[in-house]
């Protein structure tokens, strides 16, 4: 069992940032790709960008490429995302999600892939 918090999440400008942290509670978290989602009201969940066991592979939904950035560090269990030249579209609850994969390479970029899930922070972004 993985379990997922989520921090960093609030109230940005248009143009600002924020950095968003997940804190994973496993011992094989470096046997996990990681991914982060957001649901904003009304919609569906979806993938903003998605990361793999070692990192050197990621991914990022056409939305927020060249704005945001997903790392991990495997010494403090922990992933990221970076956000910058924060929109008010931004705006919604963002999940990290992790999945056991079996190469180092792999990453996934839809929800059902994802085994384990955090509860959410909000972000919210003002014009």
């Amino acid at each position: 069992q993985v379990q997922l918090v989520e921090s960093g999440g609030g109230l940005a400008q248009a143009g600002g940032s924020l950095r968003l942290s997940c804190a994973a509670s496993t011992r094989t978290f470096n046997s996990h790709a990681m991914g982060w989602f957001r649901q904003a009201p009304g919609k569906e969940r979806e993938i903003a960008a998605a990361i793999s066991q070692s990192g050197g592979r990621t991914y990022y939904a056409d939305s927020v490429k060249g704005r945001f950035t997903i790392s991990r560090d495997g010494a403090k269990n922990e992933v990221y995302l970076q956000m910058n030249s924060l929109k008010p579209e931004d705006t919604a609850v963002y999940y990290c999600a992790a999945a056991i994969t079996r190469t180092t390479s792999t990453y996934y970029t839809t929800a059902k892939q994802y085994e384990y899930w955090g509860q959410g922070t909000q972000v919210t972004v003002s014009s």
